[in-house]
């Protein structure tokens, strides 16, 4: 059986396009329609959501795209600029409560929203919304009858912005490994995240994909595996793929991930509140080796760099296609054994001058050694259950695969104290 999932961006959720303003202007006798700010990064049109008209035109357009498309649900972009009057824009969000409800919310936009997924989940009840949020504003993905806004999911985005800050700022003997389990963790307990290791914002001109910051240009001339394999390239691979992974079972309920071609050609995916949730982008989730620049007066209109090379994934003496095919297997052990559906995992242990991480989630213990000049023998790590713990996902030298090899294994035993 197969199962695609396609998440639709909600088109009208905050920016509304001149074509859209255009209709509802049409449509809308209403002089407090729009509201027209300008502020200090960006330009745009925002919506009264106090007008009755308004809401009917939203609420609307979204019931429009499921009948006539049948979408599996939406995302709704920037919705951190729709919760709160000041937009996000110079404010800065601890987690303190008072940040969340006072009058800086929009409480207008609020009922938007819960009407919105109300609607969604009460006509549709498999379909899926996801909120691209910032803030953490409590409640975001609790149901509308709990008084929460009704979301499915939130995007965890402050995972992506804390792999490329360790990338650009730290040297590898210096990462904070527990500032990593924090980011990777900071969420509430019975909200669900999407988890993604860097965003599509990275693949256009002008930034670098995590590929490009570990390997830049060697990207183009040592990625065969004919070739000798670089301390680049070794390094590169090696941090591209745990980045992953640790993201993978650490960061949240769902996992985004960039799509290439067929990527899931064998996999079964399933987002529902009971399963497993794996949502898709399109980008480099095998390393792609140039950026994204689609045509404009700056590259005089050129179409050399708006596309995706996904022929590289057909040569198998290219490193790309084991990247692909490590990020294709990590997604069938997950199908396996249902981390992303269990509940928050118990981290054991954040090793500071070890660089090592573990912890345990949905049956699966997680070893990770970020230690770039250190192995470990006879490691001992805490686990709950005592026994024999076979091994399902390795990632060591230059391949990551999964086992079914009951002979690989290690042993454990209960500890007591004298």
């Amino acid at each position: 059986m197969e199962l695609w999932i396609s998440i639709w961006e909600c088109p009208v959720a905050v920016k509304i396009n001149f074509c859209c303003v255009k209709c509802m202007m049409k449509c809308v006798n209403n002089s407090q329609l729009l509201v027209d700010l300008t502020l200090s990064v960006c330009v745009c049109l925002f919506v009264c959501f106090a007008s009755w008209e308004v809401l009917r035109f939203l609420l609307s357009n979204l019931r429009w795209w499921m009948d006539e498309y049948g979408f599996d649900g939406f995302r709704f972009d920037g919705v951190t600029s729709m919760l709160y009057h000041h937009h996000g824009m110079g404010a800065g969000f601890s987690g303190d409560y008072s940040e969340y409800f006072g009058l800086q919310v929009d409480e207008d936009a609020l009922v938007y929203l819960m009407l919105a997924n109300h609607i969604l989940h009460t006509l549709y009840p498999d379909c899926i919304t996801v909120a691209e949020d910032v803030s953490g504003m409590p409640a975001l993905c609790r149901g509308v009858e709990e008084g929460g806004l009704g979301f499915d999911y939130r995007l965890a985005m402050a995972i992506p912005d804390k792999w490329i800050q360790i990338l650009k700022e730290c040297k590898d003997e210096d990462w904070d490994i527990g500032n990593i389990v924090h980011t990777l963790t900071n969420r509430r307990y019975g909200e669900k995240c999407i988890a993604y290791a860097e965003s599509h914002d990275q693949a256009l001109v002008g930034d670098k994909t995590l590929a490009f910051w570990l390997m830049d240009k060697e990207m183009y001339t040592n990625m065969s595996s004919l070739t000798p394999m670089t301390p680049v390239i070794d390094r590169g691979i090696q941090l591209h793929k745990m980045i992953r992974l640790l993201t993978h079972g650490l960061g949240g309920e769902g996992y985004l991930n960039f799509i290439g071609k067929e990527v899931l050609r064998d996999i079964s995916v399933i987002l529902s509140g009971l399963n497993s949730s794996y949502v898709q982008e399109t980008g480099n989730e095998f390393g792609h080796p140039e950026w994204l620049d689609f045509p404009r007066e700056g590259n005089d209109q050129s179409y050399h760099y708006a596309r995706r090379q996904f022929n590289l994934l057909d040569m198998g003496n290219l490193r790309y296609h084991q990247l692909f095919v490590f990020d294709r297997d990590m997604n069938l052990t997950e199908d396996k054994y249902g981390w992303l559906a269990a509940p928050p995992a118990f981290v054991s242990a954040k090793h500071e001058e070890d660089k090592v991480i573990v912890f345990e989630r949905g049956r699966v213990l997680f070893i990770f050694n970020f230690n770039p000049s250190q192995s470990f023998q006879d490691y001992r790590v805490a686990v709950e259950t005592p026994g024999t713990y076979p091994l399902a996902f390795v990632c060591h030298g230059k391949a990551c695969f999964p086992l079914n090899i009951q002979e690989l294994a290690f042993f454990c035993h209960s500890f007591k104290a004298s």
